[in-house]
């Protein structure tokens, strides 16, 4: 959804730099109960992917992906509970190119799945699978799930690692058999922005301008959200993504980011409301049992709380310190205490805690909060706080 552009403090620097960005609108395509859940170590049961799933689609997520549901009977058993949830979010399944995982999902009753298939050559040698063979179980795949009245995105593995031609062949055939949409995918996180964009033209040459094409990318380079935002530039559809960028590795491109990014720097929407980014993160992690680190962007717990002096005496002033509100993505704005804080936090925390510190004995307690913080090489917390002005600093 639209954000309040006053609320977005970044200068004219990036105006400057892109010119005007498209009026388009890019879906935003959920695998966190998928793709997220293959995170080393999390274990995420059939009602907690029903409680995300909600989550996801209140906050205007444009489809989930329910899941595997070959996987396990609790996949299964959890793609059903979704599908069948009532969503406003349309639910995808997820499916190899094999007749099986089709029937599960035409069982199941869902409506709309991902085909995948490796078409890269190194995939293909690790499987022992020649490309002519590949071709066929894509196109004799798709065609199944279409008689079946399932609409496909064709998913082709590795495809950033693909050999150009072999790459256009494998998307025009799933094109040909039936796939209604398709998805360029960077497995192991190896494209740059610019190979991004540069694989969503190669695929758009492939099936021709009227097939959605979505990009699901991976952050083995700390390059995702760049990468995702380059694909749509280059006339991607669709982002693939997790919360949080849950996922194999160095996860997925974290769809709060790319939302954000897209919205706040390029002018490109989408249905997500940031403003419940956080909520959901912390629903995520929460089930997950996945904290994030403080300083993650978007989510992060200390984005918007100052322990610096320097950046206190500016607290009153948010666009001198931060690069967008609090407001847009559901946070609260806070100072906390410790070896780095300044006169300013302490009159801004006595303030906050309804406490009389006098302006001239401010010195002696921000001595003390200085020496407590290093002491116990973390934050004075608040009756900490209190406790040295009973004291007297």
């Amino acid at each position: 959804m639209t954000i309040d552009r006053a609320q977005i403090w970044t200068g004219p620097v990036n105006e400057a730099a892109l010119g005007v960005s498209p009026a388009t609108t890019v879906g935003l395509y959920d695998t966190t109960l998928r793709d997220g859940e293959q995170t080393v170590g999390v274990v995420l049961s059939p009602e907690d992917k029903l409680e995300i799933a909600r989550a996801l689609s209140d906050a205007g997520i444009d489809r989930i992906e329910a899941g595997f549901p070959r996987v396990s009977d609790e996949d299964w058993r959890a793609v059903e509970l979704v599908a069948r949830a009532g969503l406003r979010a349309e639910v995808w399944g997820f499916s190899r190119a094999v007749a099986a995982d089709v029937e599960a999902l035409v069982e199941i009753g869902v409506g709309a799945s991902v085909i995948e298939s490796p078409i890269s050559d190194g995939k293909l040698d690790a499987l022992g699978v020649d490309r002519e063979t590949m071709l066929g179980r894509i196109a004799k795949a798709v065609r199944f799930a279409v008689d079946n009245g399932i609409r496909v995105c064709f998913f082709g593995v590795d495809s950033s690692r693909a050999d150009p031609g072999f790459f256009a062949r494998a998307y025009a055939t799933a094109v040909e058999a039936g796939a209604a949409e398709i998805a360029v995918v960077d497995t192991l996180g190896i494209a740059s922005p610019e190979a991004a964009a540069l694989l969503v033209g190669r695929a758009r040459d492939a099936v021709g301008p009227d097939v959605p094409i979505h990009w699901h990318g991976h952050d083995d380079f700390g390059l995702a959200t760049a990468a995702a935002v380059a694909a749509v530039r280059a006339g991607a559809t669709w982002v693939q993504g997790t919360v949080n960028g849950m996922g194999e590795r160095a996860g997925n491109a974290d769809l709060i980011e790319v939302a954000l990014a897209l919205e706040a720097l390029y002018g490109i929407t989408t249905q997500l409301d940031l403003s419940r980014a956080r909520a959901l993160s912390r629903l995520v992690q929460d089930r997950a049992v996945t904290p994030l680190p403080p300083w993650k962007p978007v989510t992060g717990d200390t984005l918007f709380t100052r322990e610096s002096g320097a950046v206190a005496a500016q607290f009153h002033d948010p666009p001198a310190i931060e690069p967008y509100s609090s407001e847009v993505v559901g946070a609260g704005r806070g100072i906390v205490l410790g070896k780095k804080s300044g006169i300013d936090s302490v009159r801004i925390k006595a303030d906050e805690l309804g406490l009389d510190v006098p302006e001239e004995r401010r010195p002696a307690i921000l001595a003390a909060v200085k020496t407590l913080g290093t002491t116990k090489r973390g934050l004075v917390t608040d009756d900490e706080f209190r406790e040295l002005i009973a004291k007297g600093g």
